[in-house]
């Protein structure tokens, strides 16, 4: 079906904040069109991997197992940015995330009670039962259900804005012909360009070569980079992403959440010499995985090792790929295809300058640069084991800079009228660095919502 040259809203973008806003659009009298760029079975963008969301709650309940305050959130949120966060944004944030879980249920997304204990506890976030793709599901069959037409396949090649305005927008269709349309208003959603190889080497240089892409190979930014070339004022740094450590036999694309290494204290990190470059146990917190994913991209061929024994190894959390294993350090090594000589006398040093605590948190390092300064023990229980971890992609710190409606600012001041932003499009506002779990799809929700009510207003009113 083709789709309507003249919707009052036009959503572009298939994953939670286009979900949402075209849900809010609708249900406000709009006469509703979305654009999702994958096909069918792909749809949904990095929700597909998603599992949680942060919401703000005044005390314990099924889904959450204490309060998390709205004054907490928000601190939260200014201090994983180091204050970077828009205030009044941030503000906006934490409020309309208390009824996330109350508005989902009435699009028929179920959540996770706690009480099952199948998640880890958390206090902050809900978890979504069956995981992204099956709020995807819901949130779809409520936009058809309320007359949201949908198009797969289509992708927003040029969003038309001239001066203040979006006039006639440029649409690719399935085949590869264009089409043109003249939507009252414009809501993009349709993500950064985190996967968009081009624009990587370009801000990235060389290291692009070695970073893996967590999420949907659809999120090209191409609509965002055209909006910047047309007076869209930026925001944020394009030399800087949200990079998490990830075994680096995953796929380049759409290998997501499970794909993460997550047991670097329980063993050493080494690079193609063989060398340790980083403390492996002074970070247990889940920032870990952020913090060394940044730290890969640093290193040769954006490329390190975890190298663990059995004790080490049968401690660690599951995970989708098995570990390289071989029965001496040396075997490992010519599996790895790392200098057998240059391995064993890393952990050899290691080994040697192991001091063992009270607790085996509390087991460091002596005399040893760098040094491991909690969780070390002496790795030398055959057989061993180890990760290839490479630096993965989840989303970039550039962005489109909105005001508290929605609406696109501009770099001649002031916004574009009938033009707005929800989700990753306009999440640097929000996270121009850091993250927290459960961050990005709370603001996909919110600031969707946010969008499609005011796209609404604007075209109806």
């Amino acid at each position: 079906m083709t789709p309507d040259p003249t919707p009052d809203v036009l959503v572009a973008g298939g994953g939670t904040a286009a979900l949402c806003a075209a849900i809010s659009a609708r249900r406000a009298g709009a006469r509703v069109a979305l654009l999702e760029r994958a096909p069918r079975a792909r749809r949904g963008g990095n929700t597909r991997h998603a599992r949680n969301f942060r919401y703000a709650h005044d005390t314990a309940n099924a889904l959450s197992s204490g309060p998390y305050p709205a004054a907490t959130f928000l601190a939260d949120l200014q201090g994983v940015t180091e204050g970077g966060a828009d205030p009044q944004l941030a503000r906006l944030l934490v409020e309309r995330s208390a009824d996330l879980p109350a508005w989902l249920g009435g699009c028929g997304v179920a959540l996770q009670p706690r009480a099952g204990g199948v998640l880890p506890p958390s206090r902050k976030t809900a978890f979504l039962l069956g995981g992204g793709t099956a709020m995807l599901n819901a949130l779809y069959a409520e936009a058809e259900r309320l007359g949201v037409t949908i198009h797969y396949q289509y992708a927003l090649e040029d969003p038309g804005l001239d001066g203040e305005r979006v006039g006639r927008v440029g649409v690719r269709d399935p085949h590869g012909a264009t089409l043109h349309l003249a939507p009252g208003a414009l809501i993009l959603c349709s993500g950064g360009p985190h996967a968009n190889r081009d624009w990587l080497a370009r801000h990235w240089g060389a290291r692009a070569v070695g970073i893996l892409n967590r999420g949907t190979p659809y999120s090209e930014g191409r609509a965002l980079l055209r909006l910047l070339e047309q007076g869209a004022e930026p925001i944020g740094d394009p030399g800087r992403a949200h990079l998490v450590a990830i075994d680096g036999r995953s796929p380049v694309d759409d290998g997501g959440i499970v794909t993460r290494v997550r047991c670097m204290p329980a063993g050493i990190v080494v690079d193609s010499a063989c060398r340790r470059f980083l403390d492996e146990g002074g970070d247990t917190a889940s920032t870990r995985y952020a913090r060394w994913g940044q730290r890969l991209i640093d290193c040769p061929d954006q490329v390190a090792y975890l190298v663990l024994d059995t004790p080490a190894w049968q401690s660690a959390p599951p995970s989708l790929y098995p570990p390289i294993t071989a029965p001496t350090p040396e075997a490992l090594a010519v599996r790895l295809g790392l200098d057998p000589a240059a391995l064993v006398a890393t952990l050899a040093a290691y080994n040697a300058a192991v001091r063992p605590g009270e607790t085996a948190e509390d087991g460091h390092t002596e005399g040893l640069e760098p040094p491991k300064s909690g969780h070390a023990r002496v790795l030398d229980t055959p057989p061993f084991a180890a990760y290839p971890m490479r630096p993965g992609i989840t989303f970039g710190y550039q962005g489109l800079a909105v005001a508290p409606d929605t609406r696109v600012r501009l770099t001649r001041g002031g916004v574009a009228t009938n033009l707005f932003a929800a989700g990753v499009a306009m999440q640097p506002n929000l996270i121009p660095r850091g993250y927290v779990s459960g961050l990005a799809l709370a603001i996909g929700m919110v600031f969707g919502r946010i969008a499609g009510e005011e796209a609404a207003n604007h075209v109806l009113n």
